[in-house]
């Protein structure tokens, strides 16, 4: 055609970068290498060959003529679909003429197909899988399921979405997740130490000792006399003697368990038979003791108890305790209490007196009732005098309360609160709705009122017939209550859907609720008629000798109430079984066909 002509002509025309006749290629080495079919193989000439021929077809004529075709084509079909998408636009539907195939569809039906028989047994509750397979469950990526890049992608979304948000409505907290800092820098709490083993007096009783002794020497010194006596009597306490510091006292070597285990084993092998008699194998002590460890608790020993310089008597008491000693009578010191050190033995020795004696004990116990006679008689008349002082860490403590108070509440605990506030509120408010709502029974869609009888009448209505009455009234001013408010379509906690009595009247509702206001009773009330109720069953049921209704027969007058009531699919309502025409009955076990 023209086009392969044109490019032929284009071809054989002079081009100034090819070569004339009769010049030499000044680089030869940037044109293509051509094959050389004289050292070529036999397979290697037939793929030549084939990749000539490839080439051919895609430059010669026919080649351009079918990527034409293929050009005019995909036109056609670019303008078919723009022409469809503008004429839905317009509002005009115009569907896809789908060719009929001819024969049978086996992707449709199986050929030559035999259904069973109907047998003995009813069949119609049995599950049977689809035969038509769903093949668009069938993809790959449905059978691997989800990936875990997917998975991440999703998570990594939902942070973005999740710090987004945060950033709007707290930005401080949403910079320090972003620089690194996971939550906020918690408060410390306080301090809280061991009670001291040596009181505030104690550490004065001491340093006052320790300053009239250091008065006093300096008082010897600065006289001059250098005298022997002197330097004796005035010790130097100022530096405690490390000379006679106890050494941290050695743990006993503990027994090789497992030594001893593996020795009863192997003592345990190697038994004769007991037919031989003899004494039994000799074995290590074996427990648990061994398995769970045993707390040692090592005591650091106290060098302050002990006086280096003090004189050694016949009646110091030695590390080992006597026995048979009976305890002292009077009241010793604060145990754990520093000790004077006391290094010419002024203090009076304990351990000198001999504690069997019963004497002793009752005059110690006498000396030690005057002493406190002497005492209590010593003490100062009492004043009225007296001082308020508030301690070193009052103000402290309210400065923290202030802290406390000023401390911003985290925003998902006040959501919390606020969410555990709102069901707590709808649990009260579902507890106060009627009880078909609170179990979200099906209720009409639309209120009966001619059930209600004229009260002016001939004959005039009973007692009882009129009790029946007002309790019909009742009945219907809380079904209007309930279809203004409570829709059968709506959920008791609240969340709404479109069911049988969604698109009732409520100007009708609002109109008979306004002539007969719906009036609302305390728990109080409720219960007091809800037992007068009882009451009154327990009554009907003692005077009427009413037994107690078995399962059988309650379940026989449900099913007869229950034949007697039909389901209208066309109506989408209830209603009698004899007021139903007999296509309605059809259509109705149709429905129920289908359900069971």
């Amino acid at each position: 055609d023209k086009a392969a002509q044109r490019d032929n002509e284009e071809e054989t025309a002079d081009d100034p970068r090819k070569l004339k006749p009769g010049e030499i290629d000044p680089n030869p080495e940037t044109k293509p290498a051509r094959p050389d079919p004289i050292d070529m193989d036999e397979d290697e000439l037939e793929m030549l060959s084939e990749a000539r021929a490839r080439l051919a077809n895609t430059q010669g004529k026919k080649a351009k003529r079918k990527a034409r075709e293929k050009q005019l084509e995909e036109a056609r079909r670019l303008a078919a679909l723009q022409k469809r998408r503008e004429l839905r636009a317009a509002g005009i539907e115009i569907q896809k003429k789908r060719k009929k195939k001819r024969g049978v569809d086996y992707n449709a039906e199986i050929p030559f197909e035999k259904k069973p028989a109907p047998g003995f047994y009813d069949t119609s509750e049995e599950n049977y899988q689809s035969l038509d397979a769903d093949f668009r469950r069938l993809r790959q990526q449905d059978l691997d399921g989800e990936l875990r890049s997917e998975r991440e992608g999703r998570e990594r979304k939902k942070d973005k979405q999740h710090l987004k948000r945060k950033k709007e409505s707290d930005l401080p907290s949403a910079i320090l997740q972003t620089s690194g800092v996971s939550e906020f820098t918690k408060k410390r709490s306080k301090l809280v130490l061991p009670a001291p083993q040596i009181s505030d007096t104690e550490l004065e009783e001491v340093v006052k000792v320790g300053q009239a002794s250091e008065i006093a020497r300096q008082t010897a010194e600065e006289s001059g006399i250098t005298n022997s006596a002197s330097s004796t009597l005035l010790s130097e306490y100022n530096v405690t003697n490390n000379s006679i510091a106890l050494r941290t006292p050695k743990t006993p070597a503990a027994q090789d368990r497992i030594l001893q285990e593996a020795q009863n084993l192997m003592a345990l092998t190697n038994v004769d038979t007991p037919l031989k008699g003899g004494l039994n194998t000799p074995l290590h002590e074996s427990d648990f003791s061994g398995v769970t460890p045993q707390k040692q608790v090592v005591q650091t020993p106290n060098t302050v108890l002990s006086t280096p310089f003090r004189t050694p008597s016949h009646g110091q008491e030695g590390l080992t305790p006597r026995g048979g000693l009976t305890p002292k009578a009077v009241v010793g010191t604060t145990p754990g209490r520093t000790p004077l050190r006391d290094k010419l033995n002024i203090n009076p020795e304990e351990g000198m007196a001999d504690y069997s004696d019963p004497s002793y004990a009752k005059q110690m116990e006498k000396e030690s009732r005057e002493h406190l006679r002497l005492g209590l008689m010593s003490l100062p008349a009492p004043k009225n005098d007296f001082e308020i002082v508030l301690p070193e860490n009052a103000e402290k403590e309210l400065e923290e309360h202030e802290v406390d108070e000023a401390f911003v509440e985290d925003a998902a605990d006040i959501d919390a609160r606020k969410q555990a506030l709102r069901e707590a509120e709808r649990a009260k408010e579902l507890k106060r709705m009627h009880k078909a709502v609170q179990k979200n029974l099906p209720r009409p869609s639309d209120v009966n009122e001619t059930i209600l009888r004229p009260l002016n009448v001939e004959p005039p209505l009973t007692d009882l017939q009129k009790s029946e009455e007002l309790i019909k009234k009742e009945m219907i001013t809380m079904l209007h209550f309930d279809l203004l408010h409570h829709p059968f379509g709506e959920q008791p906690s609240g969340k709404k859907g479109k069911g049988p009595g969604f698109g009732s009247n409520n100007a009708e509702h609002m109109a008979y609720l306004e002539q007969n206001p719906y009036e609302k009773f305390s728990k109080e009330d409720l219960k007091k008629a809800q037992d007068l109720l009882a009451q009154e069953m327990e009554v009907v049921k003692q005077g009427m000798g009413h037994g107690e209704l078995s399962s059988e027969a309650y379940n026989q007058v449900w099913e007869e109430c229950y034949s007697q009531v039909l389901y209208l699919p066309g109506q989408n309502r209830y209603t009698r079984a004899n007021l139903a025409s007999k296509k309605d009955r059809i259509e109705s076990l149709e429905k129920r066909l289908e359900v069971s």
